[in-house]
Formats: C-alpha cells, structure tokens, sequence
C-alpha cells in the first residue's frame, strides 16, 4: 500500500510512488531494451519525438485546435506502443479493497487535518 506522508516542509501530503509504481514500472522498460534494445529503442525516439511535437504545437497560440489533438493522439499512440512492451502487471493501477481504501484515505485526511490546524497560510496547491 502507498503511504501517505508530509512533504518536509509540512505544507502539502505526498503519496510516495517512486518504490511502488515508477521504479517497478522503469525496471521492467530496462529489461525489456536488453530484451530487444533496437526495437525499445526506436519506440522510445519515436515517442520522445511526438512527445516534443506536442509540447511545441501545445505552446504555440497560433496553433489549430485539430494539430493539437492530432500531436496528443500521436504521442498516446507511442507511449501505448512502449507500454505494450512491458509485463502487463507494470501496467495496472493500485487496487485496494475497501478496508485498504478506508485506511488510506483516512491516512491521507490526518495529514491534511494536521497541515490544515498547524498552518498560518493555505498550503499550495
């Protein structure tokens, strides 16, 4: 289960995935380029390229609404296409049943109570 902490300076609640979900998930993309380095590594410049056309067309105020979604549409395909590669395992988001659910976010209120009745100023957000 991902449990929540203060950020150090006390001002927010951080939900620590790093050891969860990324390291896990960037685990198995850098056993699967050893598995196939040529073909990770070409989906992995293909989408670091849409993903660069989109963040351009996205800043651009002269841009058309369909170039926009036509440059998310391409780099949702790369990054589905680098996700294909992985154990489907990597892939799924936390489940928790309902007791685990309830501690969580109860977890995650007494953070936010604490930071709330500790504070002078609203946190941001």
């Amino acid at each position: 289960m991902i449990r929540p902490t203060l950020t150090a300076d006390g001002t927010a609640v951080r939900l620590p995935i790093r050891d969860a979900i990324t390291a896990p998930l960037l685990d198995a993309l850098a056993v699967a380029f050893i598995d196939d380095a040529d073909v990770i590594g070409q989906l992995l410049t293909a989408h670091g390229t849409a993903v660069i056309a989109k963040d351009m067309v996205d800043v651009d105020s002269d841009a058309a609404e369909h170039e926009r979604a036509i440059r998310a549409a391409e780099a949702d395909g790369t990054r589905e296409a680098l996700l294909d590669e992985l154990p489907a395992e990597q892939q799924l988001d936390p489940q928790y049943g309902p007791d685990a659910a309830i501690a969580l976010a109860t977890r995650i209120t007494k953070h936010a109570a604490h930071i709330r009745h500790h504070s002078t100023k609203e946190p941001r957000t």
